[in-house]
């Protein structure tokens, strides 16, 4: 028995760009930076920034000139995205 299946494109991408997904990820985002919040001292930001592109998505920043350096020391908001379930590999990794 031979099934057809016709990807679409345009719903897949309203989808992806809606209010569930943002929900979701906006959700998510939070919840990596409070756990990221609650490694660091008190005084120090850490910002969430939701945005689209051709989905929904968000970026976790921690807001201090030292951030940098206290993520290649303790991995900071790796931990933080690892224990939300999020899988994590080098930027541009496959």
């Amino acid at each position: 028995m031979l099934v057809e299946l016709r990807l679409d494109s345009a719903g897949i991408r309203e989808v992806l760009q809606g209010p569930e997904v943002r929900l979701l990820v906006d959700g998510v985002a939070a919840s990596i930076a409070a756990r990221a919040r609650a490694s660091l001292r008190s005084d120090v930001e850490v910002r969430v920034r939701g945005y689209t592109t051709d989905r929904g998505a968000a970026s976790v920043t921690v807001a201090d000139v030292r951030g940098m350096a206290w993520q290649a020391r303790d991995g900071t908001l790796t931990r933080a995205a690892g224990a939300e379930g999020l899988e994590i590999r080098a930027w541009g990794g496959r």
